[in-house]
C-alpha cells in the first residue's frame, strides 16, 4: 500500500500555535517497526522442536502485537474524530488512515492467531504462517507510519492537548501484559537512532534512570539473550 499522500482538499494546512508534544509517536513507531522487521528472523532462528526457544518467542511476539493493537485502537476510537472535528480539511488523510489500519489489522490478526500453535509445537509448518503474517504487518507498518508521520502528528500538534496526548501513552502503557513492562522498555530504547540516550533523559532523568540502568537492563539483555537462543 502507498505511503503517498491523498489528494489536497485545497484548504490550507492546521496553523497557529502548538498545542502539545506528539514526538512520542516517533518513539513507538520506530519501536514497533524495528520489533516486527526483527521478529521474521527471530522466529526463523527457533530450531525446529525446541518449544522452550519457541516460548520466549511467542512472548515477545504477544507483547508487540499488544502493543501494536493497542496504539491503532487508540487512534481508532480518540484520534480520528478528534481531527474530524477540530481540522476537517485533513479528513482525506484521516480516511486513508483507517484504511491503512483495516489492511493492517488483517495481518496482525492472522499472527495473533497462528502463534499458539507455534508456541506449543515449535514445528517448521506451525512457524510458516507466522512468518507470512509477521511480513505482512512489517510491510504494512512501513507503508502507514511514514504517511501518518507526515501527514498526523503535525495536525496533532495543533489540534490535540497534552493531557489527550498523555491519554494516548497510558493507553499504550495498560496494553503491556504483566511482568514485560522492562522488555517493553528495552525495546523502546533499542528502536531509538541513539540506542535510546535521548529517551530516558526525557521520560527518566535523573536517579529514576538508574533503575533502568541497574534492574531494568540487565533483565532485558537476559530476554535478549533467550530471544536470540543465546546462553546467558
Amino acid at each position: 500500500m502507498s505511503a503517498t499522500p491523498g489528494p489536497s482538499t485545497g484548504e490550507p494546512p492546521v496553523r497557529g500555535p502548538k498545542t502539545c508534544d506528539a514526538s512520542g509517536m516517533f518513539a513507538i513507531h520506530r519501536m514497533l517497526q524495528r520489533s516486527f522487521d526483527e521478529a521474521v528472523e527471530l522466529v526463523g532462528g527457533v530450531p525446529a522442536g525446541d518449544v522452550g526457544h519457541a516460548k520466549v518467542v511467542a512472548t515477545q511476539l504477544n507483547l508487540i502485537s499488544n502493543a501494536l493493537h493497542a496504539h491503532h485502537e487508540g487512534e481508532d476510537t480518540r484520534l480520528w474524530d478528534m481531527i474530524d472535528q477540530r481540522a476537517p480539511a485533513c479528513f482525506l488523510h484521516v480516511e486513508r488512515m483507517k484504511v491503512q489500519h483495516a489492511a493492517m489489522l488483517v495481518h496482525l490478526q492472522a499472527l495473533d492467531e497462528a502463534v499458539p500453535a507455534w508456541r506449543a509445537s515449535a514445528a517448521l509448518a506451525d512457524a510458516e504462517p507466522v512468518r507470512v503474517a509477521l511480513a505482512g504487518v512489517s510491510a504494512a507498518l512501513a507503508a502507514h507510519f511514514p504517511d501518518e508521520e507526515a501527514n498526523i502528528v503535525p495536525v496533532i500538534e495543533h489540534v490535540v492537548a497534552q493531557s489527550e496526548v498523555d491519554w494516548f501513552a497510558k493507553h499504550g502503557r495498560k496494553a503491556t501484559p504483566r511482568g514485560q513492562g522492562w522488555n517493553m522498555l528495552g525495546a523502546i530504547l533499542a528502536g531509538q537512532p541513539d540506542g535510546g540516550a535521548m529517551w530516558l533523559r526525557k521520560h527518566m532523568p535523573g536517579p529514576v534512570g538508574l533503575i533502568w540502568r541497574f534492574v531494568g537492563a540487565p533483565r532485558y539483555a537476559r530476554f535478549r539473550a533467550a530471544l536470540e537462543g543465546r546462553r546467558r
